[in-house]
């Protein structure tokens, strides 16, 4: 930790996890924005940084918007972050009661310590658990890669065939390029450019840069933001007092959630606010301006942004669509990410989570004085700002090798993304296809080279067969009740 502090305080380091954390809290506050779609824009810039700068100001726009979201939820009803949904609830209610201040400031405090709180516990996990991934096989990894995708698409998003069929369109896309074996050209389709496979920025940008202004456009969005006078931002002690506990165990819970691959930061805010509902003396408060009902979600989903990259920096196995985005850049910049991590690169790994608590330093400082000035950003005119993105888009994915056929594919899986969008196919299983499809691919192949041909080889190591059980138990779990309707139909029959 002391060598990574030395790291992140270098200025430049410092200076770009301030950037971060400045373009995190924006993209927070302004709703139809995110954090995914801000890294996917923002990525070509990183490409002349060092990895350890790009992954310090990276990370910063991650968890920074985790703050952000919480702004526009209270003052505006309107969730800025996806995981800032539940603190509409009632937060919004506190400030139509002229208790912003403090909604806003215990929203602020609490995201504070659970983020700190969830650093250190990255700091005390990650270690042990490369340790442990260093005695992965191949079996085990594309065990894991499978159960990965697997919980994605169980966990993140309401249809589960339409999420399987996502990821398996991101695998094939993972597998156009020379084979990694014999090193053939595969559905190149006699496009030289795509030898070396297909270029991952623009695929990104496209699916979250241009689909969500597509998706936006057709929106009215219209602010209307809470006119309140702000008196103080600093919670009464009463209010800490009701507050503390929901804080903690907020941040426990967001974290040890988000170690799960597919579940995000949003499952925690959801499980956080019934169980604070669960253990209140008044329940009924509840949806009335209860300030648990903003302090424990808004500790959960920031705990949950930290604890996301623990499989991320360990294993090498991004949990959710943000942290296929980390993965992607780390190896743009040439740094194989997994369980070598932390011995190969020390730098990335400790000066990226010595950045993190100074991040959370910084955006405490930063959140509550420039809450009027966020109010003063949520009333510019989407004109205006979504030919400033797009322009963004055209010009990052024609930098990045100054090729027209990049364009195409911006324009293309924007296109599609943004029909994904409207007929409710999630994006983040095709992106995590996408991402891991070398990994599956290569430790599939070395365990079938090792067996000789034998699949049982997956199931005969205790550790690969556990992860599959899991992920057949996951399949069978959805389309069991199915089965039971029909034979209970076909009996009635």
């Amino acid at each position: 930790m002391i060598s990574g502090f030395s790291i992140a305080l270098a200025p430049v380091n410092l200076l770009f996890c301030f950037i971060g954390c400045v373009l995190g809290t924006l993209v927070g506050v302004l709703p139809g924005m995110g954090s995914a779609t801000t890294i996917a824009l923002l990525m070509p810039i990183t490409f002349r940084l060092s990895p350890v700068t790009a992954i310090i100001m990276l990370a910063g726009i991650f968890y920074g918007a985790q703050y952000g979201g919480s702004t526009t939820s209270i003052l505006v009803n309107i969730p800025g972050e996806a995981t800032s949904v539940v603190t509409c609830i009632d937060g919004y209610q506190m400030a139509r009661q002229g208790r912003a201040g403090p909604a806003l400031g215990i929203s602020a405090f609490a995201s504070f310590i659970a983020g700190t709180l969830g650093v250190m516990a990255l700091a005390f996990f990650g270690p042990p658990l490369a340790e442990l991934a260093i005695k992965f096989g191949p079996p085990e990894f594309a065990s894991l890669v499978f159960l990965s995708l697997m919980l994605v698409g169980y966990l993140g998003g309401k249809s589960l065939p339409k999420a399987l069929a996502m990821a398996a369109i991101g695998l094939t896309i993972g597998t156009v390029g020379q084979d990694p074996v014999n090193i053939q050209p595969r559905f190149v389709y006699g496009i030289l450019e795509f030898n070396s496979g297909m270029n991952i920025v623009p695929i990104l940008m496209g699916l979250f840069g241009i689909a969500e202004i597509l998706s936006n456009v057709e929106r009215i969005i219209k602010p209307e933001v809470l006119d309140a006078k702000i008196k103080t931002f600093l919670p009464s002690l009463q209010d800490w007092r009701d507050s503390i506990g929901a804080i903690l165990r907020g941040a426990g819970i967001g974290f040890f959630i988000g170690l799960i691959p597919g579940s995000g930061a949003i499952v925690p805010t959801f499980i956080s606010y019934g169980i604070e509902k669960k253990l209140s003396k008044h329940p009924e408060q509840f949806g009335r301006g209860a300030i648990e009902g903003v302090a424990g979600p808004e500790s959960a989903n920031n705990a949950a942004a930290q604890g996301t990259l623990v499989p991320l920096l360990t294993f090498g196995i991004p949990p959710n669509v943000t942290g296929a985005l980390l993965l992607a850049a780390l190896m743009i910049h040439g740094v194989r990410v997994g369980p070598l991590l932390i011995t190969q690169h020390p730098d990335v790994f400790w000066g990226c989570v010595a950045s993190m608590y100074l991040g959370n330093v910084m955006l405490l400082i930063l959140n509550l004085p420039l809450i009027p000035l966020w109010v003063r950003v949520l009333k510019v005119p989407y004109y205006l700002l979504f030919p400033l993105i797009t322009l963004l888009c055209l010009v990052g994915s024609y930098s990045i090798n100054n090729s027209l056929l990049d364009l195409v594919v911006l324009i293309v899986f924007g296109v599609a993304g943004y029909l994904m969008q409207k007929y409710e196919y999630p994006p983040a299983p095709l992106v995590l296809g996408l991402i891991l499809s070398p990994i599956l691919e290569k430790s599939f192949r070395q365990a079938l080279i090792i067996s000789r041909g034998d699949f049982s080889i997956f199931f005969t190591r205790p550790i690969s067969a556990a992860f599959l059980i899991v992920a057949i138990g996951l399949l069978l779990s959805h389309f069991f009740p199915l089965f039971i309707r029909r034979f209970r139909a076909n009996v009635a029959d």
